[in-house]
């Protein structure tokens, strides 16, 4: 049986003059998998990042019951940097690079390693992954891309030396294609390396390839979980995500 790496207890988020994000929300992340979190806008997905991740304060947010656990500790209220240095790191929005530092100086300084070659082995294995980085390791990061600065959101990630890697919404307004390369080497990641992986996105056919496991959120809480294969069995779900009920599509 797994280890559990990360476990959300009955957490509920309160935001300023707009209610509950969250409302007793329950789930857990095994060491090694690749879990994803699926719902509708507003359904409170980004916000369980935030929560796990120590980031909500900048959102005018606070936990206000419930608990985060990581490697079997309490999180309580530790802010974001000791979070980082217990092993956990959050893949933010594209925009959140600095954009007048280049691709390569935007790596360096997220690093967390103590030695310097600890941190040029991440720095060769990020441009490894990505190779379009590589290419413009002296360009600033304002001039890349969208998906090269994703590519860099994920790669200054991995510069912390996580166990556990957030993805918010990697495929926001990214070509379809370039979607789910960023996916597939999100699972090359989790094979190869054994980092554990709790992903958000809106791409649901997207995620399904890659999850081990799926919660699907409303209202702030998990109304289904469980692998890719049980959830395309249900009705409900199917319909809500493909536009098709299950049994129209099997009899195509």
């Amino acid at each position: 049986m797994s280890e559990v790496m990360l476990r959300v207890r009955d957490l509920e988020v309160a935001y300023e003059g707009a209610g509950l994000g969250l409302q007793g929300l329950d789930l857990h992340v095994d060491q090694g998998e690749v879990v994803a979190l699926l719902g509708a806008n507003g359904a409170g997905k980004s916000t369980t990042l935030r929560a796990i991740s120590g980031y909500l304060s900048s959102e005018i947010a606070r936990v206000t019951a419930g608990s985060v656990e990581f490697g079997g500790r309490i999180l309580g209220s530790k802010p974001p940097h000791a979070r980082v240095a217990a092993g956990m790191a959050i893949v933010p929005e594209r925009e959140k690079v600095f954009r007048y530092l280049t691709v390569e100086e935007n790596l360096r300084i997220c690093a967390r390693q103590p030695r310097a070659r600890d941190a040029a082995q991440t720095l060769a294995f990020v441009f490894e992954l990505f190779p379009a980085l590589q290419t413009r390791r002296h360009v600033a990061a304002g001039f890349l891309s969208g998906g090269e600065r994703q590519m860099l959101g994920i790669g200054r990630a991995l510069m912390a030396g996580p166990r556990l890697l957030l993805a918010d919404e990697i495929s926001l307004g990214i070509a379809p294609n370039l979607v789910i390369q960023l996916l597939d080497t999100l699972r090359r990641l989790n094979r190869e390396t054994g980092i554990t992986i709790l992903l958000v996105e809106q791409n649901a056919a997207a995620a399904l390839r890659i999850a081990d496991r799926v919660y699907v959120l409303e209202n702030g809480r998990a109304v289904m979980e469980g692998t890719p294969k049980e959830l395309l069995r249900r009705e409900d779900f199917f319909a809500s995500y493909f536009g098709v009920d299950a049994d129209e599509e099997g009899t195509e």
